[in-house]
């Protein structure tokens, strides 16, 4: 028995690879090879045509790169709009045998039907035409001496790529605007929105009662980082405003910190934004403007909440008519006209108790609010403790619904008597 034994073990010795031999057996015995190919959402497409556009076929060796090849070969089809490529097992007992599972989406499909040889109803799919995917979203705001604006917003997503969209807004009114603009959003890296844009523009300035004629082409990139966003912007604009005619070069930065959970409604939140831009006229000399504003929202009794607000629109210099910012109105000192006053340097405050009548349950809200605006303009170069600061004391009815708000406003301006002001519209 013993002698046995020990020849069985010298026959396995002398027949099992050893050394380098033994390592390139056990390679082999490791190879991967493919098992198995499904394809799952295809409707255009048929299997057929997606394994070969793949170019891989059952008893092929499978590497760990197989996927990423079979990927970019069908991202370079163009047929379709979201691919994945996974790898699955075939079988328990030999885990050389791997299956590969390719999942497509070919974006809208239509489908229609068509008669049959035999008389029968047969379905026939077919990828529907991108402009045929646009989406339509409403243009309405206003605002007391500018007037409405209706319009509409023409959308096209993912025109280069997923997060993207490709926007042309058209509106009449009291602003009329035609512009198409391209935005791009970002799931990780360190930009979080891009936009690019070119339009034209046209309103009348309250104030001075000239039509501002605005040709633009811009850029802007964005970071969201938590509450915090920052963003730059770069631009050139003709500018013809009455008598003048301008050609600005523009760049700027911006920071805005938004606690804000319900935008519509904030309760114990701020928001608040630092701005500078850099004006290049091409007749020769610069601006440097800036924007400070701030708005505090502390929650009271039950759903009021009391909101104070502060702003300053600064420049190192005289600015043109058609830059200068405006004071009154509905944007900041109700109880005026819209451009009651102007200046090169806009200081402006203002304190609101906002009390809703209805429950926060339901999807539109109706309330009431009382409040005191103040403000001042004057030009570059003037101090603003010996400025006139001008009060408005009034109450308002408001309404948010979503992505609505209107304000109605009835406020007494000291020295200038009662006035109703309005604003509100779409948001998106």
């Amino acid at each position: 028995m013993t002698a046995l034994v020990l020849t069985a073990l010298l026959a396995l010795a002398t027949t099992a690879p050893v050394g380098p031999t033994a390592t390139a057996f056990q390679a082999v015995q490791r190879a991967e090879v493919i098992a198995d190919v499904r394809v799952h959402g295809n409707h255009v497409a048929t299997n057929e045509e997606v394994l070969a556009l793949s170019g891989v076929a059952i008893g092929e060796a499978f590497t760990p790169e197989t996927p990423a090849e079979v990927y970019a070969r069908l991202k370079a089809s163009g047929k379709f709009d979201e691919i994945e490529v996974l790898k699955r097992f075939a079988s328990i007992v030999d885990p050389t045998q791997v299956t590969l599972i390719i999942i497509v989406n070919e974006g809208p499909v239509r489908l229609s039907f068509t008669r049959g040889p035999d008389g029968e109803d047969v379905a026939v799919v077919t990828r529907r035409w991108a402009l045929g995917n646009i989406m339509y979203l409403p243009i309405l705001s206003g605002e007391d001496g500018y007037g409405v604006t209706h319009g509409v917003i023409a959308s096209l997503a993912n025109v280069v790529g997923q997060r993207s969209r490709l926007s042309l807004p058209l509106s009449w009114g009291g602003t009329k605007r035609a512009a198409l603009e391209l935005e791009k959003n970002f799931a990780s890296g360190p930009l979080t929105r891009v936009e690019v844009g070119s339009g034209v523009q046209r309103r009348t300035n309250p104030a001075y009662k000239e039509d501002d004629s605005r040709r633009r082409i811009w850029a802007r990139a964005e970071r969201a980082i938590s509450h915090v966003h920052l963003g730059a912007t770069a631009g050139r604009q003709r500018v013809t405003f009455g008598p003048l005619a301008d050609t600005l070069k523009t760049l700027g930065a911006d920071v805005t910190i938004d606690t804000r959970l319900n935008p519509a409604y904030p309760r114990n939140a701020v928001l608040a934004t630092a701005a500078w831009e850099r004006v290049a006229f091409d007749t020769g000399g610069t601006l440097h403007r800036t924007r400070l504003e701030g708005t505090g929202y502390l929650g009271l009794l039950g759903q009021t909440v009391l909101a104070a607000r502060v702003s300053r629109d600064g420049t190192n210099g005289p600015q043109p008519a058609y830059l200068r910012p405006l004071l009154g109105g509905w944007s900041n000192l109700r109880g005026f006209k819209a451009g009651a006053f102007v200046g090169d340097i806009v200081v402006t405050g203002s304190v609101e108790l906002f009390a809703p009548l209805t429950s926060p349950l339901y999807m539109g809200r109706l309330g009431v609010s009382a409040f005191v605006d103040t403000g001042t303009a004057y030009d570059y170069g003037q101090r603003l403790k010996d400025q006139i600061r001008y009060t408005g004391v009034g109450g308002s009815v408001w309404m948010t619904a979503t992505v609505f708000r209107l304000s109605l406003s009835v406020a007494h301006g000291r020295g200038a008597g009662t006035r109703v002001n309005f604003g509100g519209g779409f948001t998106f």
